[in-house]
């Protein structure tokens, strides 16, 4: 997708994906990043040209204000993220799986 993308930006987007709506400081517990690490990884994946995101800027989240507090941000995913999460969704559905056998 980008050659800048980050192991942590990867985390980030496929937490989004599964819990679209949670903060940073959620995404920095359910994935065991700090909540500056969280948080830079976020920004990376939002939207181009937007105040709170930062280059890549790859546009694949958008944060808005908490609507439970005001301080901190929530996270979901722009269209072009949620193209990408069923391409990844359409991808795993069609994986094949290594039958190894039973050792018998």
């Amino acid at each position: 997708m980008d050659a800048r993308i980050s192991v942590n930006e990867i985390i980030a987007f496929l937490y989004t994906c599964e819990n679209e709506g949670l903060s940073v400081q959620e995404l920095a517990y359910v994935a065991g990043l700090t909540q500056s690490t969280a948080s830079r990884s976020l920004r990376s994946l939002g939207r181009p040209g937007s105040d709170w995101a930062q280059p890549p800027a790859l546009g694949l989240v958008d944060a808005f204000l908490n609507p439970n507090d005001g301080r901190s941000h929530v996270v979901h995913l722009t269209d072009q993220g949620r193209a990408l999460r069923d391409r990844l969704d359409d991808m795993i559905k069609k994986a094949v799986t290594i039958d190894y056998g039973n050792g018998e």
